[in-house]
Formats: C-alpha cells, structure tokens, sequence
C-alpha cells in the first residue's frame, strides 16, 4: 500500500494551511505524504501562527508561502482547503474536503488567543484524519 498523500490548502499559505501541514507531520510521521500551499500566497508564514505550533512541538522554519503545483495537485489523494476563501480547481484523482475553521475574530478574540483556538480547531481535525489515514 502507498503511503497517502495531503495538500492543505488556504488562500496566503501563511497561516491556516501551514499550521495544518506542520500538525500532519508532527501527527503522521513519515506515514503520510503533507504539503501545503495557497490560491494566492502571501510573502510569509505568519507569525502568530508559527508562534502557536511552537508551543506544541511544532516549528515552521524554513517554511515560505507557496503556490499549487499542478502536477502536486493530481497526484494528492486528499486535497483539503481549510476556511471557505480558498478555491481549488478541482482535478481527477484526489479527494476534495473543505475544513470551515473556527475564526475567533468573529467573537472578538484576536492576537495569539485567536491563533491558539484556530491551532486547536485545525489539530483536532487533523488528528482524525491522521486516524482514518492509518486505518484504511
């Protein structure tokens, strides 16, 4: 069996997407393929949201924003945007799923409250896929 494979996909590539990409890896390991990459990507990871994952293990240097990679796309087999901003084209092959993450903001909560809620949303997510990924 192959190893599986998962593009998380927001619109900047500097927050959401990479938070989750860095919790699949620390979640997986090796047993499964992560990449991450935005619709429009920005200049930067964004700091507050590397400053969250730190304080779970989890360290985004050498991270940048990065663009979809056609070929990367049709080979995924899941292909996960997380909020409801970000569209993917979709192509044959992989398996569309759209996370709609918590947005404190919307409540008021901001700076790195906002970005420790949105860590644990998006965690808590990627935990049980990294569970289905491992049981299939």
């Amino acid at each position: 069996m192959s190893t599986p494979s998962v593009l998380f996909v927001c619109v900047k590539n500097g927050g959401k997407s990479q938070m989750a990409a860095g919790l699949m890896r620390k979640a997986a390991g090796e047993s499964v393929e992560v990449h991450s990459a935005g619709t429009q990507p920005g200049n930067a990871v964004n700091a507050l949201s590397a400053q969250s994952l730190l304080e779970v293990g989890v360290d985004l240097t050498g991270e940048q924003p990065k663009a979809i990679d056609p070929d990367l796309l049709a080979r995924m087999d899941y292909v996960i945007t997380l909020g409801g901003e970000a569209k993917v084209e979709e192509v044959d092959g992989p398996t569309y799923l759209n996370w709609d993450t918590d947005e404190p903001s919307e409540r008021g909560i901001d700076g790195i409250e906002r970005m420790r809620l949105v860590r644990d949303d998006i965690a808590t997510r990627v935990e049980d896929l990294t569970e289905r990924l491992r049981n299939r």
